[in-house]
């Protein structure tokens, strides 16, 4: 049975307000010198350890961290803070499947919590972009928010890597074990926090990258009554009737090699009716062999595993024309039962808190005018426009490590979502309003690995 939110808002607080009872505040003192022991409520397994430096530049030297879960998402000029000493723990919740082999466990559901020493009141909590695992957020997030003194929590959503759709018994179950598993750790990361403090976070923000994005939109519709705010990194968007990435994956597939191998006029206009941006180019040849083919027979294979034979990781792209081919898939032609997975998992633009999003202007994965645009719409024609914030950054791509290799046309969106967090916290503390909703326009000179301001 689904909880009510009224259900789900009182096991949230008593949750809370019995860890904040059963410890009391420690002078800082004590906090500094000795390791608290802290209960991580529900978790099947949890370690512990007390570090001189929670952020990248100590755990990857500690062993807490897995950099190849952070790997590529950022561009190799970012400078990030360091020396942020405090508490952190591993572990992971019941689960039944087993994609996740980090810290030698071969367990999903596994989580991070990270405690500072220096503790300003705030929570922030997220999910994994992609199919990545539970450190994704590492160089992004964690060190950027750790520094502000606030806790953090990250969860690998349940399933990870290229199979993750095998996770569940109909399709869908995987992706909706996502919104079920953030729900989840906020809960408990909030319950730590109040035992670790000795009151419950002041504050508590949602924030994540791509499928970490769309974790954020679903739970400030959905759950609301958890967080004060969100931050949504260029999220996925999820429509039953579309638009969604199987409504414009299979043209990229279908169309880009006979641009790649002729400059066919019709397969460049073709692909730019899908929503792939004029002047992201230079950008498609990698996503073609990179993510194109991947994202789109993956997430095929979560909402509509009947279209062809189950299709395991690293099957090469296929032609259009060959039989179960990606690159002729309709997914406006697929069975109803399709539509209604989806539907499971679906975005409606109903959000019940402050959320800022960020998208740039040439993701040439998640097209912007078949994404953000898109949600940022449903959003005020629900009447939550007032709520939401949306910067559009112009040179913005999917990644951005590809601004090493394009520092002539992209630009990080790394320092617009640092930017955004101060944002959102002036918003939410009542200090100040964001800027009005606008494209950030990509400035000519400058460290734009490192600076970036919302009103351009």
């Amino acid at each position: 049975m689904r909880p009510t939110r009224q259900l789900l808002a009182v096991t949230v607080a008593a949750t809370i307000a019995a860890a904040a009872v059963a410890a009391p505040p420690r002078p800082p003192a004590a906090r500094a010198a000795a390791c608290p022991a802290v209960t991580v409520p529900g978790a099947e397994r949890q370690v512990a350890a007390c570090l001189a430096d929670l952020t990248t530049a100590g755990t990857v030297a500690s062993g807490h961290t897995v950099p190849a879960d952070w790997a590529g998402l950022q561009p190799s000029g970012a400078r990030n803070p360091t020396g942020v000493p405090g508490l952190q723990i591993d572990g992971y919740f019941p689960d039944t499947s087993t994609t996740n082999t980090n810290n030698g466990w071969d367990h999903d559901a596994q989580f991070v919590i990270r405690l500072p020493e220096h503790w300003t009141g705030g929570l922030v909590v997220a999910g994994s972009p992609g199919n990545r695992r539970q450190y994704a957020g590492d160089f992004a997030i964690s060190d950027w928010v750790l520094a502000r003194g606030y806790a953090y929590a990250a969860t690998d959503k349940g399933n990870t890597g290229a199979l993750f759709y095998r996770d569940g018994t109909r399709p869908g179950d995987a992706m909706a074990e996502w919104n079920r598993r953030l729900t989840q750790l906020t809960i408990a990361a909030k319950a730590v926090v109040a035992r670790r403090y000795g009151r419950p976070p002041a504050r508590t923000f949602a924030a994540g990258i791509s499928n970490g994005g769309y974790l954020v939109r679903w739970q400030l519709e959905n759950r609301p009554g958890l967080y004060d705010g969100g931050l949504d990194w260029e999220g996925t968007l999820w429509r039953a009737e579309g638009p969604n990435p199987l409504t414009s994956l299979p043209a990229a597939l279908r169309e880009y090699p006979r641009y790649a191998a002729t400059g066919e006029p019709a397969a460049h206009a073709a692909l730019l009716g899908a929503g792939f941006a004029a002047g992201s180019e230079p950008l498609w040849d990698y996503r073609e062999k990179v993510y194109w083919d991947l994202t789109q027979r993956i997430y095929r294979q979560e909402f509509d595993p009947a279209f062809s034979a189950p299709v395991e990781g690293g099957t090469p792209y296929c032609a259009s024309g060959s039989p179960g081919c990606d690159a002729d898939y309709d997914y406006a032609d697929r069975p109803r039962s399709v539509h209604e997975a989806v539907r499971r998992v679906a975005l409606t633009g109903r959000i019940g808190r402050p959320l800022i999003t960020l998208h740039g202007t040439l993701d040439s994965l998640l097209p912007i005018s078949e994404d953000s645009d898109v949600y940022d719409r449903l959003i005020r024609a629900r009447g939550r426009g007032g709520l939401h914030r949306y910067y559009r950054i112009a040179g913005g791509n999917h990644v951005d490590s590809l601004y090493d290799a394009f520092p002539d046309l992209l630009r990080p969106i790394l320092p617009c979502f640092h930017a955004a967090f101060a944002a959102l916290e002036d918003w939410t503390g009542r200090r100040a309003l964001p800027p009005a909703s606008r494209t950030i326009p990509r400035p000519t000179a400058g460290d734009l690995a490192n600076s970036c301001a919302l009103t351009g």
